[in-house]
């Protein structure tokens, strides 16, 4: 049954291919398990030019670490469910890697780096970044207000989809969205 639904999914990803990404809603068939939580938008919505910390110290802009397709996750260390979905982020980020597609994760509110490295440390993720948002100024211009929050950006840094909560991005599902996506580009 599970391989009956990968290739039902990878022929919607072909049939998609050549689709705009203006037009996002299709994208919305490829919603399977866990995936069927991410909402996509009916038309794509500006994001924010506001900053947060970069890991390696420095201010950073969302254009600055994105790249065609971009999904930034929100997370925090006393985060439960973050810590439950992170590891499929970071499979995520593997089976990407290294196309236009990237995997952005920022620790929004008081995250110690020191607690932030443990973190990743104690569920074996050593392929994410640790980029932080202390003062919470990015993630309240994104519209953040739980977490964890996966959104979806495009290469002309718009919000195309949106999930709220936890979610396995290292589903089938999840690949064919972003695979079919990343060719819409």
């Amino acid at each position: 049954m599970r391989v009956l639904r990968s290739m039902m999914l990878y022929t919607a990803l072909g049939l998609l291919a050549n689709t705009s990404l203006a037009d996002t809603a299709q994208f919305a068939q490829l919603r399977e398990g866990d995936m069927r939580k991410l909402a996509f938008h009916a038309e794509p919505m500006p994001t924010t030019d506001v900053t947060f910390t970069h890991e390696d110290g420095t201010e950073v802009s969302l254009s600055d670490v994105a790249g065609d397709i971009t999904v930034v996750n929100f997370w925090a260390t006393w985060c439960a469910p973050c810590r439950k979905e992170m590891p499929s982020l970071s499979a995520l980020a593997d089976h990407f890697e290294p196309s236009d597609v990237k995997v952005v994760t920022i620790a929004t509110g008081r995250n110690p780096r020191p607690a932030m490295a443990a973190f990743f440390d104690d569920i074996g993720v050593e392929n994410l970044p640790l980029h932080a948002d202390p003062r919470q100024r990015f993630s309240r211009a994104m519209g953040v207000l739980g977490l964890p929050v996966t959104v979806i950006i495009n290469d002309e840094g718009q919000e195309i989809a949106r999930l709220q909560g936890d979610a396995d991005w290292a589903s089938p599902s999840a690949i064919a969205i972003l695979e079919a996506l990343s060719k819409a580009d």
